[in-house]
């Protein structure tokens, strides 16, 4: 296929600004991943070795699984107890993971306080509307609809209430009137919110992800009772770092893999204006991207989601006081698990182009590390765990920053890039990649071949770009912390509030989990 000879020689390739150069002559892991037959899972699953750590080494070092001690007691954390009476605020509520978060909250306690939703809209009817369309009516609530039946739309208003604002305006643009009402009921603060585009464009990114937080902040201190800050970060915030990441708090002066002392939020604000004031249209756009990119970049982040994502936690640990705060970080957040019901997912999002443009023969190979760990974690787990989190950091209104990473590339048996490849290749049957096609197979003349050729590179190029950091991924992220929260749990509460990553079967959960919830949402879009 043309695109493995254009990777493949000896003279280096620039096509929109990326270069490919030849892998040929050195030894090394990086390649065009092929499509493997993969004839033994539950056989290779037992004597597989861990690729680790390093950029050229791979760990020979068995792996000891890890075996969760189970609490005793019938109490562990005392999580649906903490739960009771509670009112959180929540940003990004209209969001993936929200709205599983927000699910979970009201079937898992029926009997909290309010939810205060933060919803960008330009008046309360029109944020009324959001909440009914993209909440009170998601496919995502059956389960309640089920309980609650007739009195669901009226249990569901009761408790989920549309707060007119914006993390990127000053005061979250709530009007004070509500502000000062809310902020006497608010006992935990939700921080879900940002823009999660790769190659967003800077001015955006650092209005909503870098100093979202601190505005987020501000208003958590005006809250009489809060008990509690919870930021939803990425584990992807430690930048271009290699070996073992670990669960430690970011600080103005250690962020990333380069010297970042230099680095002045307020210094990339300036150049993001300049950049707006020198271009217009279209232009204004891709230069801001571009800016965005190459800030990132020299500062030792892959894009500017994570860039801007790590600046967001260096404020809150510079801003926030006294305030009790805990820092979640999921690696690749993908479809349920189990709850409320395996495979939703919302928005064609993560992996999913990638899964698509392989299976449906857009691309013959994927550019990546056929071992390298592709570290996804369920929705369901990431928000179990924020929830568990929550219950134990938020009683003792102590002074704290705690940080956990949701991932699941330090466990046994992490999947790779290569197996999340020929699983996909594999179990999207071949009618199904016609129908995804739309009749793009169908004959065409030499030039309609040449330009969808053209399309068909550049579109390859860009999911190369998107995707490089995580199908050459050459770390894990150590969740001690994580670990021991769950070791903290009673059986009951492991019932209820899953995050045990160390369970999941990879190849069950693709094939027969997030694959179909893939194919749905397709579909659907």
């Amino acid at each position: 296929m043309a695109f493995t000879n254009l990777l493949a020689t000896s003279n280096a390739v620039k096509v929109d600004g990326v270069s490919f150069s030849s892998f040929s002559g050195k030894r090394n892991h990086h390649f065009l991943a092929r499509r493997l037959s993969l004839t033994s899972h539950s056989h290779s699953r037992v004597t597989r070795v861990q690729t680790n750590c390093c950029y050229h080494e791979t760990s020979l070092k068995a792996v000891t699984p890890f075996k969760t001690e189970i609490k005793s007691d019938s109490d562990g954390i005392g999580i649906v107890r903490f739960l009771k009476g509670k009112s959180y605020f929540v940003t990004g509520a209209t969001g993936f993971l929200a709205k599983v978060l927000i699910e979970k909250l009201l079937r898992g306690s029926p009997e909290i306080g309010k939810i205060f939703l933060l919803i960008k809209s330009k008046d309360q009817e029109s944020a009324n509307k959001r909440l009914y369309d993209e909440i009170i009516s998601s496919d995502l609530f059956k389960h309640l609809k089920q309980m609650h039946g007739s009195s669901y739309e009226d249990f569901m208003k009761s408790k989920l209430i549309p707060v007119i604002g914006d993390i990127g305006a000053e005061n979250l643009g709530i009007e004070s009137e509500t502000s000062d009402k809310i902020t006497k009921e608010i006992d935990v603060i939700i921080s879900c919110g940002g823009r999660t585009t790769f190659d967003d464009r800077y001015d955006s990114a650092l209005s909503v992800n870098a100093l979202g937080p601190g505005r987020l902040l501000s208003f958590g201190k005006e809250c009489k009772k809060l008990k509690l800050f919870l930021h939803v970060s990425t584990a992807f915030v430690t930048g271009k770092k290699e070996g073992t990441v670990v669960e430690t708090p970011l600080t103005p002066l250690c962020i990333g893999e380069n010297d970042t002392s230099d680095l002045d939020i307020e210094s990339e604000l300036k150049l993001a204006s300049e950049a707006v004031r020198n271009f217009h249209g279209r232009e204004e756009t891709k230069k801001l991207k571009e800016l965005g990119i190459e800030r990132a970049q020299s500062y030792g982040w892959e894009n500017t989601y994570t860039f801007t994502k790590a600046m967001g936690e260096t404020v809150i640990h510079s801003k926030r006081g006294d305030m009790p705060v805990v820092i979640m970080r999921p690696s690749i957040i993908e479809s349920s698990y189990k709850e409320p019901f395996p495979g939703w997912l919302q928005g064609i999002r993560m992996s999913a182009p990638f899964i698509l443009a392989y299976g449906k023969d857009q691309i013959s190979h994927m550019w990546g590390d056929y071992q390298a760990s592709f570290d996804v974690i369920p929705v369901d787990m990431v928000a179990n765990a924020a929830i568990a989190a929550m219950a134990k950091h938020g009683c003792g209104n102590v002074s704290e920053l705690n940080v956990y990473n949701v991932t699941s590339s330090s466990h046994a048996n992490p999947l790779s890039v290569g197996e999340l490849m020929d699983f996909s290749r594999q179990h999207l049957p071949k009618q199904e990649r016609e129908m995804m096609n739309n009749g793009e197979g169908e004959a065409e003349s030499h030039t309609a071949l040449s330009r969808k050729g053209k399309r068909k590179l550049y579109y390859f190029v860009s999911l190369a770009r998107t995707y490089q950091p995580y199908a050459f991924f050459q770390a894990r992220f150590d969740d001690a912390n994580t670990r021991s929260l769950i070791k903290e749990l009673s059986m009951e509460e492991r019932k209820m509030f899953d995050f045990d990553v160390g369970g999941i079967e990879w190849e069950d959960y693709i094939v027969n989990v997030h694959l179909p919830g893939l194919k749905r949402e397709f579909l659907q879009e």
